[in-house]
């Protein structure tokens, strides 16, 4: 079975709730387990919990503020860092506020060690301060647990659809390269990658076809991220360095500024030269998890969404923004914060 045909079935899987243990077969779980006991030597530990970065970024810009509502696991709370302006949210709402030129109010309601099946009770959070935008990363833990791939991609596709409903504009990290794992060898690296791979090219069908969009994380993280120890050990072991943190916000800003209607006029169409283009999903899906920052967004052609070979999405390398000045989110006005948390709106 090809690489999109294998991504096909486990999303089908999902939605349709059967599936296998893993696109590579039962014992990839076995094996990875057994190579994390040896590898758990080579990484070191990381203590405390991370800065929150719930707050008001870009104050003194003009309103209506934006609304940002960060969900995920430990990679998405920036586990790992000490100052506030190095966690992915800060980047992010930092770089938000500045090339939008609104001021930003995020609210992180990621929980260090989270699975999947916990993105649900986030929400429930999320949604009362009826964000613009929810900006997930999700899944790490789930390989930790053992948890079914086909299940995982279940969770986040029945939490990308009640996003969706509630009219939020979702963007989806997907699955990091795995073999990019120091401390695991070949073969299993090579086993590794395809896995992740797959897994990214799934999860990125069930989010397109639920509303929402893709980005592809890939190896964008590389060594400085060292995803997979994260991944396959828990919370409580390796996780990115700040530039790691930079590097996987800096890639995420450009689709959630096109998300908000915010791209630059001259992203308007894809870009042939740039290898941009409308194809079906599938097919786009394992072509984006090889490039880190690859969008993937649902489109129509002939004013159908829905073509032979599935639903059609527009494949985007969009371009990335210099960093913005990093601030910490400003004290909570008391006012404004208690009508984000009692309203959902905030003030201009």
């Amino acid at each position: 079975m090809g690489r999109a045909g294998a991504a096909r079935k486990l999303a089908a899987a999902a939605a349709y709730g059967g599936g296998g243990l893993s696109v590579l077969g039962a014992g990839l779980y076995a094996v990875l387990t057994a190579e994390a006991k040896l590898a758990r030597k080579a990484i070191g530990r990381t203590s405390g919990a991370p800065p929150d970065a719930t707050g008001w970024y870009g104050r003194g810009r003009p309103g209506p503020a934006l609304k940002i509502a960060l969900l995920g696991d430990s990679s998405a709370a920036g586990y790992g860092v000490e100052d506030v302006t190095e966690t992915p949210g800060a980047v992010l709402a930092n770089g938000l506020a500045e090339y939008a030129e609104r001021r930003v109010y995020l609210r992180a309601f990621c929980v260090v060690g989270a699975k999947s099946s916990q993105l649900d009770d986030q929400i429930d959070k999320a949604l009362t301060i009826e964000p613009d935008v929810a900006v997930i990363l999700v899944g790490a833990n789930d390989v930790t647990h053992k948890m079914l791939p086909s299940e995982s991609v279940r969770h986040l596709s029945e939490g990308v659809r009640r996003l969706v409903d509630a009219g939020v504009e979702v963007i989806v990290g997907t699955c990091p390269d795995l073999g990019t794992v120091k401390p695991i060898g070949p073969p299993l690296k090579q086993v590794a990658r395809t896995w992740s791979r797959r897994l990214a090219a799934a999860q990125t069908i069930a989010v397109i076809n639920e509303g929402g969009r893709t980005v592809s994380l890939a190896a964008v993280l590389g060594k400085e991220f060292a995803a997979a120890p994260a991944l396959l050990f828990g919370p409580d072991q390796f996780h990115p360095s700040a530039h790691g943190y930079r590097a996987l916000a800096t890639v995420l800003l450009p689709s959630v500024l096109a998300a908000l209607g915010l791209a630059p006029d001259d992203e308007e169409h894809p870009e042939a030269y740039r290898g941009e283009g409308v194809m079906p999903v599938a097919t786009a899906a394992v072509q984006a998890v090889r490039t880190p920052g690859t969008e993937l967004d649902g489109t129509e052609v002939g004013g159908n969404r829905l073509g032979v070979r599935g639903l059609w999405v527009e494949l985007r390398h969009r371009r990335r923004r210099p960093q913005a000045k990093g601030e910490a989110p400003a004290p909570n006005d008391a006012d404004e914060t208690a009508e984000v948390a009692a309203t959902g709106s905030t003030t201009s």
